[in-house]
């Protein structure tokens, strides 16, 4: 199963703790601003088709973990905990607000996305990026 998200907030709606502040000029900042995320969206809903069963993680945050861990190279346990201490990377993976309180996922779910964004789909999602920022 599979709900909708939102979308881009922008920075300023970024909700953090007192004293802290995204910037607007960040590298993952400005690399979400130039991914399509809701085009993209309406593709990897059609990867669940039915409506019972758990609900699955956002494509913000799938995607954007794969992205995270293919920038830095990082293992699978790593992605999460990175996601977690980073708020520019919560931004990047769709977070509305600052939150350090847990993992986004458990580590073995980076199996599962890694599965659902193969080659074909990651394919789609390059050229969906390309033709937005050309």
């Amino acid at each position: 199963m599979y709900r909708y998200d939102s979308g881009q907030i922008s920075v300023d709606d970024f909700e953090q703790p007192i004293g802290m502040n995204i910037k607007a000029d960040n590298r993952w900042v400005q690399k979400a601003r130039k991914i399509p995320w809701e085009a993209i969206e309406e593709r990897y809903a059609r990867l669940f088709p039915s409506n019972k069963g758990n609900e699955a993680k956002p494509l913000r945050l799938a995607l954007g973990a794969c992205i995270i861990q293919s920038e830095y190279g990082y293992p699978d346990e790593e992605v999460g905990l990175q996601i977690q201490e980073n708020p520019y990377l919560q931004y990047f993976c769709g977070y509305k607000k600052y939150d350090d309180s847990k993992p986004p996922f458990d580590p073995s779910s980076m199996v599962h996305f890694r599965k659902r964004l193969n080659a074909e789909i990651l394919g789609e999602i390059n050229e969906l990026i390309l033709r937005e920022n050309q």
